[in-house]
C-alpha cells in the first residue's frame, strides 16, 4: 500500500495567508473601483461644462459679428 504524505503545517498557514492576502486586495479593488467611477462621472460633468463654454463663446462671438468663430478658423500657419 501506498503511504499517505503527513499534511504539512506550513502549507496551511501559506493557504491562511494568502487568503487573507486575496480578502485584502478583493476590497482594494473594490475601493479602487468606486474612485474610478467618481472620476468618470466627474469627467462627463467637465466635459459637458467645457462643451457649454464652448457653444457659449461661439455664440458671443457670431453676436460680436466678428466673422467666422474662432473654433472655426484655420491656424495663421496654414
Amino acid at each position: 500500500m501506498t503511504k499517505m504524505p503527513e499534511p504539512d503545517p506550513m502549507t496551511e498557514e501559506k493557504i491562511t495567508a494568502l487568503e487573507e492576502r486575496i480578502a485584502h486586495l478583493s476590497v482594494t479593488v473594490e475601493e479602487l473601483s468606486d474612485v474610478v467611477a467618481g472620476q468618470a462621472n466627474e469627467i462627463a460633468l467637465l466635459t459637458n461644462r467645457v462643451r457649454m463654454l464652448v457653444e457659449r463663446e461661439a455664440e458671443r462671438e457670431v453676436a460680436e459679428g466678428s466673422g467666422v468663430p474662432l473654433a472655426d478658423q484655420r491656424p495663421p500657419h496654414w
